[in-house]
């Protein structure tokens, strides 16, 4: 009894430590809250120090055991793996950009403390969204990864930031009410909500209910990462809120969500039988289509990268229809996914530092004025086509054949046939700051270096991420922790 009690000891002692990365975070969220209440309103900037070296704290738990074996935590309920290691990675250094991103409008500002805050939640709810091994674990994450941001878009207290807080919290509280009555179902029909032990039960489960209870928690997820037919809050959200905002709502969440799909389809809908991945596929296809074809003649830059966001869950769902069928999936996702958060930050990162230029004509010229935001600009916008040699380009590809892989060639002809549309509306933005005078000038104000230091790292960091995309694919290579 002595020697049993020990070793239960030794693994509860193993599972705290092995969640070190996610004790990091939420460690920073809760000081930072205690730290913010007592220092004073202008002068709030140690909480974000704080929460920078939390996001190194992330980084630093998370590469020393990055070649461990694959398992789960606390009775199969988390699973630490590649995609979890990667997601922690990710989210850590996008929490970092964004909290340079953020520095015009929220230094000094008397609310310093709770964005920071905010920020540092949001991006831990994506990371257990990403790990979660149980249908409970998964709703806790999902609500994680959502209440923050709603506090979030309605940060600036103006008219469209309210209108888009509200339409995000209701479509958030009604895709979260329809998680739990799919749990509930998933939970009657498998009888558990653990994914090893429906994995085992769900093949003599009732079918309709299971099939239901399904839809309903992959159609939260869904909603979490913006694809169709949960997909319509991210225009309005993205153009109505501040811009650092819209960045972080536009890419934290999706990385989670992703994963989270991921999991959920690889371990407990795959050996349930049902035709998971159909229906996945058509949700890919639809997604990709609308938002490329929504963004057509989007003239505000904002909600033209909204809808370039949607098109991107759609391809990365692409990777995800080949879960556990090909090798090349879960690599080709989890490096499109660290891909497209370089990329779509550094995008974001041009429209924080040019605040003024709020449509796709107002960058008309800017070549002349500001080249470096120019570069910067025409890598990122090219690299979410998929530009060689871009790290999006490597993701697209790997995840395209993967989906080959698994005979499903009508999908990656439809992915290949949306690649190539997309390049118009792209280039309706490039073209006019390569050519023409502008009418706007933007006066180089000190407060916008970051956001424009952000804009160059991203873009030079998603082309290094092509061009080293051999040895990462080498060590993302791996498969998801099972009991």
């Amino acid at each position: 009894m002595g020697e049993m009690g020990q070793m239960s000891e030794d693994m509860m002692v193993r599972d705290l430590l092995a969640l070190a990365p996610e004790a990091a975070l939420a460690l920073v969220a809760v000081l930072g809250l205690l730290l913010g209440s007592f220092l004073p309103r202008a002068r709030q900037w140690p909480v974000r120090l704080l929460a920078v070296l939390g996001a190194a704290a992330v980084v630093v738990a998370t590469v020393p055991v990055w070649n461990r074996d694959v398992y789960t935590l606390f009775d199969g309920s988390y699973g630490i793996d590649t995609a979890t290691n990667t997601v922690r990675l990710v989210v850590a250094g996008s929490i970092l950009l964004l909290l340079a991103v953020s520095m015009p409008e929220t230094r000094s500002n008397p609310r310093e403390s709770e964005f920071v805050v905010l920020l540092v939640q949001g991006g831990l709810g994506a990371v257990l969204l990403a790990g979660a091994n149980d249908l409970l674990v998964l709703i806790v994450a999902y609500l994680l990864a959502s209440i923050p941001l709603y506090a979030l878009v309605g940060f600036g207290k103006d008219s469209p930031g309210t209108e888009a807080t509200l339409k995000y919290y209701l479509l958030g509280a009604l895709f979260g009410t329809i998680m739990l009555f799919g749990a509930a179902l998933m939970l009657g029909a498998g009888g558990g909500t653990a994914y090893p032990l429906l994995a085992h039960s769900t093949y003599v489960a009732p079918r309709a209910a299971l099939a239901l209870g399904a839809i309903a928690v992959l159609g939260a997820l869904l909603f979490k990462s913006g694809a169709v037919p949960a997909h319509f809050w991210v225009p309005d959200v993205t153009q109505g809120t501040r811009p650092a905002v819209a960045a972080l709502v536009t890419t934290v969440p999706k990385i989670g969500a992703v994963i989270a799909i991921y999991r959920l389809g690889a371990l407990v809908l795959e050996p349930s039988g049902l035709n998971w991945r159909l229906l996945l596929a058509v949700i890919a296809a639809a997604t990709m289509t609308l938002g490329n074809f929504a963004a057509f003649f989007q003239a505000d830059v904002r909600r033209l990268l909204a809808y370039s966001t949607i098109s991107q869950v759609g391809y990365l769902l692409v990777g995800v229809v080949a879960a556990d069928r090909s090798t090349l999936a879960l690599p080709g996702v989890l490096i499109y996914l660290a891909a497209y958060a370089l990329t779509n930050l550094g995008a974001f990162a041009v429209v924080c530092a040019l605040p003024r230029l709020r449509t796709v004509t107002d960058y008309a010229g800017l070549l002349r004025r500001r080249p470096g935001m120019v570069i910067a600009l025409v890598v990122c916008l090219l690299g979410l086509i998929g530009t060689p040699p871009t790290g999006v380009f490597v993701g697209k590809l790997t995840v395209f054949t993967a989906a080959f892989d698994i005979d499903m060639g009508w999908l990656v002809v439809i992915a290949v046939i949306n690649t190539v549309a997309s390049v118009f509306y792209y280039l309706r933005w490039i073209t006019p700051t390569l050519r023409g005078r502008g009418e706007h000038d933007d006066p180089g104000n000190k407060t916008l270096v970051a956001p424009r230091a952000v804009a160059y790292t991203a873009a030079a960091g998603s082309v290094l991420l092509g061009i080293l995309a051999g040895p990462i694919m080498s060590v993302i290579s791996g498969s998801l922790a099972v009991p």
